[in-house]
């Protein structure tokens, strides 16, 4: 295929790599207002895809006090009833744990105002302009995708977001178990991590805020919480004890949407990698994969993590970029950030030798139109395991030996 253009000039780093300073990201847990958003989004998606491969979906939520509203469009084979989409939202929000009096699974309000795709977007993504007829799809949108990928950890993430990540999850694992019912679904983390000459060390500090039950003092909650962020971290990571914070309000028992309100969408830098680098602006959640904003993105993190696996490069930033309607991306940039002794248009050249970057060629190469999405919804869209039927295809490493073999590295 031919190849596209590609801009040469060395992108600024997120964070400095020859020096000490302290980088931090955050996290929130499966029962953050917006996070609970993304889940019955992303709920409803799994539903579409395993009733029609081919469907169609934009679909936005937003909850408050003892209400959710489900809006946006789709397009399925078979008709997709209001109904279900409100049972699919019920279900949700019951896994996650929310059974209050501010917001419960199965007495708040759901209101569904979904409609069909628009007729103007569905013939630009059914046929693409620069395709002959019937050769090719149109990306859904405009926009800019990134992918990013460090060698600082295993899963090649920044470790900030990893951590926070993990720490939340663990303390989920404990709540949905039973081990720590003192816990509510609502939850936030933040690590500011140490770094030296561009390699993490420890962690300057700890946060983290949860929601618990009336009655239990901020004492035990503190305990609770300690062992999920002692066994998360490495040995000898924890921070001094006046720099591990929690609650530092002195109180959360008012969470979830009864707290403050949630929107789908709303926390993409969670979703993907921290602030450690950029984000093209487009959410995740509810959106099916001929929308470039989720399939281009999954794909730039695919490539740019193959690069770093392969050993090209100790970091990679590479960015799409598309036009709504048009199947080929309208440019791929690459940056290595001066760890690479590989050309950045070399490596671009080779990229787009073994991935389509079509959107269908995108959807192909990852097997995306399958209902893999709910669990993508909380604790990060990267650096997690390719897992049997799927899920997460995206976090693969088969262009290795490829890339080894075309660089040596």
């Amino acid at each position: 295929m031919p190849k596209v253009a590609i801009a040469m000039a060395p992108a600024p780093n997120a964070v400095t790599d020859n020096t000490r300073y302290v980088f931090t990201s955050e996290s929130v847990a499966e029962g953050h207002p917006d996070k609970i958003c993304d889940r019955v989004s992303d709920a409803i998606l799994d539903g579409l895809l395993a009733q029609d491969p081919e469907a169609r979906a934009g679909v936005e939520c937003f909850a408050t006090t003892n209400l959710m509203v489900i809006g946006g469009e789709i397009r399925v084979k078979g008709g997709f009833a209001a109904s279900k989409m409100e049972e699919i939202a019920r279900h949700a929000i019951k896994d996650i744990g929310y059974e209050q009096d501010g917001f419960s699974w199965d007495r708040s309000k759901i209101q569904v105002v979904v409609h069909e795709q628009s007729a103007d977007i569905a013939q630009g993504v059914d046929q693409a302009s620069d395709e002959k007829e019937g050769e090719g799809e149109g990306a859904g949108d405009q926009g800019i995708m990134f992918g990013y990928a460090v060698n600082e950890t295993a899963e090649f993430m920044p470790a900030p977001l990893l951590y926070s990540h993990a720490i939340l999850r663990s303390l989920a694992e404990a709540r949905h178990s039973g081990a720590a019912p003192q816990l509510g679904p609502d939850a936030k983390s933040q690590v500011c991590m140490q770094y030296e000459n561009g390699k993490p060390v420890g962690a300057a500090s700890i946060l983290i805020s949860t929601q618990h039950a009336e009655g239990v003092t901020q004492a035990q909650v503190r305990e609770i919480i300690r062992p999920h962020v002692e066994n998360i971290l490495p040995a000898g990571w924890m921070p001094t004890e006046d720099k591990f914070y929690v609650n530092p309000t002195g109180r959360f028992v008012i969470g979830g949407p009864d707290g403050d309100a949630g929107l789908t969408g709303r926390k993409i830098i969670v979703d993907t990698y921290g602030g450690a680098a950029p984000h093209g602006g487009g959410a995740f959640s509810g959106k099916d994969p001929t929308k470039v904003d989720r399939s281009a993105a999954y794909a730039a993190r695919y490539l740019a993590k193959n690069v770093v696996a392969a050993g090209l490069a100790r970091k990679c930033t590479l960015q799409l970029s598309y036009a709504i309607g048009v199947a080929r991306p309208l440019s791929v940039y690459v940056n290595t950030h001066g760890t690479a002794e590989v050309d950045h248009h070399a490596i671009s050249q080779a990229l787009q030798e073994y991935m389509d970057l079509s959107p269908r060629g995108i959807r192909r190469h990852l097997q995306l139109n399958r209902p893999i999405y709910a669990r993508t919804s909380a604790y990060g869209h990267f650096g997690r395991p390719p897992e049997a039927d799927g899920g997460f295809s995206w976090e693969k490493t088969d262009l290795v030996e490829k890339l080894r073999a075309k660089f040596g590295g």
